[in-house]
């Protein structure tokens, strides 16, 4: 009944971290698993979904760095800081949205979901991710700069 209840929301965070469906179900099952298997340390006081979602995220990120053989988090001394001045006038549905984000590089999409979606700092995700604060920023930088490249490419193909 839990799985059934939380299917839609635990599937939405695994998504966000996945490179696809496929390793958005496989992450989902093995936080379920950790779900089920750690229920009795789960206090009332919390409200489950957020005890859920915390959970998922977690079981992500693990499955991001056993999975990921390179090192995908760039340094901030090869970043580079050009921007576009055009700001995009597009609506995206969500689903369109998470297709953009699923194609960030994995160091990008991961803190881009940590600290734009999940709101952890960059302090957090540096300790969470095993990383430098400045990398985490950088990597963020990057991901927003990406997903605004996106954005106006697709709305140039709709014009």
């Amino acid at each position: 009944m839990i799985y059934q209840t939380f299917y839609g929301f635990a599937m939405g965070i695994c998504l966000r971290y996945a490179n696809n469906r496929y390793d958005a179900a496989e992450i989902l099952n093995k936080g379920f698993l950790k779900v089920f298997t750690s229920i009795k340390r789960y206090h009332r006081r919390d409200l489950f979904k957020t005890w859920l979602g915390k959970i998922m995220v977690i079981t992500s990120i693990g499955y991001y760095r056993s999975n990921i053989k390179t090192e995908s988090f760039d340094n901030l001394d090869t970043t580079d800081y050009t921007t576009k001045e055009e700001y995009a006038n597009t609506k995206l549905s969500y689903g369109d949205l998470l297709v953009k984000v699923q194609e960030l590089s994995p160091g990008c999409r991961i803190v881009f979901n940590l600290y734009a979606i999940d709101g952890y700092s960059h302090e957090q995700i540096s300790k969470m991710l095993n990383i430098n604060i400045k990398t985490s920023e950088s990597n963020l930088f990057k991901a927003r700069m990406k997903l605004k490249e996106m954005i106006l490419k697709a709305n140039k193909k709709t014009k």
